[in-house]
């Protein structure tokens, strides 16, 4: 499906919160390049993605109005595919499989100890910014069960001193609840 780009104001910024604003003038250049090479909606939102680190509210807004693209059906994609986060992510990703191989071989204690170790449950990134741990429900390496993929590298036969090693090899903090 293809969408045609509205001319609209480029380069202002919309606030966020008191102490962040987001530079819209991206979304403006994204959206002619997506509709030149007459891309779909998803792969627009994986380079907005991209640029952002997320998918900002106020960026969403945007591509819909220039797009002409009704926001509903811009968040049902955004949340249907697990890939898209409408949140900042930490700088680097933890996923842990929590897949029937990985479980059974000791999946959650490996979560209960990241979101004891970090502060966070899956989903959440640290107060730093540092850290996401994202929970997925298989990642296809049942063999090396319990799995964890850190910034995209897989790490298999894990345990909680591996757990350890991965945190102290990205310099992550210790809550310790």
């Amino acid at each position: 499906m293809r969408f045609a780009c509205n001319s609209h104001s480029g380069g202002e910024t919309t606030e966020r919160d008191e102490t962040m604003t987001v530079d819209l003038e991206p979304v403006a250049r994204l959206c002619q390049e997506n509709e030149e090479r007459g891309d779909s909606l998803v792969m627009l939102l994986q380079e907005v993605q991209g640029h952002y680190g997320y998918l900002p509210q106020e960026v969403i807004r945007e591509i819909g109005e220039r797009l002409e693209v009704p926001l509903a059906h811009l968040y049902a994609l955004a949340t249907f595919y697990r890939s898209f986060s409408l949140t900042p992510r930490g700088e680097h990703e933890i996923l842990v499989c929590t897949g029937t191989a990985c479980h059974v071989r000791g999946a959650p204690g490996i979560i209960d100890h990241l979101s004891r170790r970090l502060g966070v449950a899956p989903g959440e990134t640290t107060e730093d910014g540092l850290v996401t741990v994202i929970s997925v429900n298989c990642l296809g390496a049942c063999a090396l069960g319990p799995v964890v993929v850190l910034d995209g590298t897989v790490h298999g036969n894990m345990t909680l001193e591996k757990v350890d090693f991965l945190l102290e090899s990205i310099g992550a903090g210790v809550v310790q609840t």
